[in-house]
């Protein structure tokens, strides 16, 4: 019987060993210094904004590790020495492995502000993390979030929640412009301040000043602005957590490098979830991707070549999903901030200011190459299956409603969004025929 130790109890890591003890009765350990059990991350918000409980958060109830023979170890890796095959622990322990697995997530990146290391300064990604921040804006009334991005988008509605006023600083002309082409950073940017943010753009973070006690009292911006606040959220970003890696033998850049199997380039040890740098291409997907669903998958793609069963992980075309307040966002296949010389692009803004649909699609071949969708729901499946038969644009305006996943009664848009397309491209016009029959 092999022991196989997993590093890290998130996502990637359960989902490894939940997915190892269904094709194998090998012993399982999972070492984590975060919490005593798997909860869902993504959930942390709701907790603060007292929408759930933290129990309410863990998808299996206690006793399913043990039921299941997968053994939990609340620790703290220190350092792996891959010759030996052994963990070294915080706790002064050592644990040896057989196979081992390192899923141990990201850490909020800092840039070496002055001040960044005072009380009431912090990222939110670990449950520790959401500890401090229920502690250190406890009583506050104002707030600073540096940076824009899915988690500061989060961190705001969690402060503004408490009554807790919110100056966000970003340093892009638009919300997210780095990511977002500009007709949606723009609108995000407009959507943003109708939620009284205070979002001030092209503007960067200088330092962080302290109280005589060592608490944050107000923050400097690069324009030379002094804000007061009590807490600053510092939302720049997450890198690999692969401190504990120094002087293993274990290969990485930035994250932890791996092949099209997940396998470092020492063996019989893995790599997944947000602290993997893939060292092979992905059509439009980057190599490092610190994303829910891919570290799923990456779990189950591991577990198979594990247990015997050698798999590679394709997670297919590129797709995420999050939240802007009250505006859902939806993404597949590849839409840039900055439209490819070889694209063309569609995008279509509703009067409410608070929908929109972003297409994109290579101008010669008429291939449909990815969309963004902002309150309107969209089927996965069929964005899925239509980027991998390499569908073209024509037949996605076609069979557009299709694709619709709103609620029975909510508003329809795809007559309009089609109308102005075919104004806007008349050697392009989707068959409205088959629209109307759909």
């Amino acid at each position: 019987m092999k022991h196989i130790v997993i590093i890290g109890n998130g996502i990637s890591g359960v989902t490894a060993a939940r997915h190892i003890r269904k094709h194998s009765s090998n012993k399982i350990t999972i070492i984590s210094s975060e919490t005593d059990h798997f909860f869902s991350r993504t959930a942390l918000m709701y907790i603060y904004m007292g929408h759930m409980k933290y129990e309410n958060t863990k998808p299996y109830e206690d006793n399913f590790w043990k039921k299941n023979r997968i053994d939990l170890l609340r620790d703290h890796v220190q350092s792996v020495d891959t010759k030996l095959k052994t963990l070294t622990l915080l706790s002064g322990n050592t644990i040896q492995y057989d196979s081992l697995i390192i899923a141990s997530g990201s850490k909020s990146n800092k840039f070496g502000w002055p001040g960044q290391d005072l009380s009431g300064v912090q990222g939110l990604y670990s449950f520790q993390d959401f500890e401090r921040m229920e502690q250190t804006t406890r009583g506050i009334d104002r707030a600073v979030i540096v940076g824009g991005g899915l988690i500061g988008i989060e961190m705001a509605e969690m402060l503004l929640s408490r009554k807790i006023a919110v100056t966000m600083l970003v340093r892009e002309s638009e919300f997210w412009s780095n990511v977002l082409p500009l007709q949606e950073s723009n609108m995000i940017s407009r959507h943003i301040r109708s939620h009284h943010v205070d979002l001030k753009l092209e503007t960067e973070l200088k330092e962080i000043q302290s109280d005589d006690r060592g608490s944050v009292k107000s923050i400097i911006t690069n324009r030379e602005e002094t804000i007061p606040c009590q807490f600053v959220g510092l939302t720049v970003g997450v890198s690999p957590a692969v401190d504990f890696l120094t002087d293993s033998g274990i290969a990485s850049k930035r994250g932890i490098l791996v092949n099209e199997y997940l396998e470092t380039n020492i063996p019989n040890v893995y790599a997944l979830g947000d602290c993997v740098e893939r060292t092979y291409d992905l059509p439009g997907r980057k190599t490092i991707e610190q994303v829910w669903y891919t570290g799923r998958m990456m779990g189950e793609v591991v577990a198979q070549t594990i247990c015997g069963n050698k798999t590679k992980y394709e997670p297919g075309p590129w797709f995420n999903s999050a939240k802007f307040f009250d505006i859902e966002y939806q993404t597949y296949g590849v839409v840039s901030n900055v439209l490819g010389k070889d694209e063309s692009e569609f995008y279509w803004e509703h009067e409410s200011a608070a929908k929109c649909m972003h297409l994109v699609w290579d101008k010669q071949t008429q291939q449909f190459l990815g969309i963004n969708s902002f309150g309107i729901r969209l089927r996965h499946e069929c964005f899925d299956r239509w980027l991998r038969d390499k569908q073209s644009i024509q037949f996605v305006l076609d069979h557009l409603k299709e694709a619709n996943f709103d609620p029975e009664f909510f508003d329809r848009h795809e007559d309009e969004i089609i109308k102005q397309f075919s104004v806007t491209f008349p050697n392009l016009k989707a068959n409205s025929k088959v629209m109307s029959t759909l």
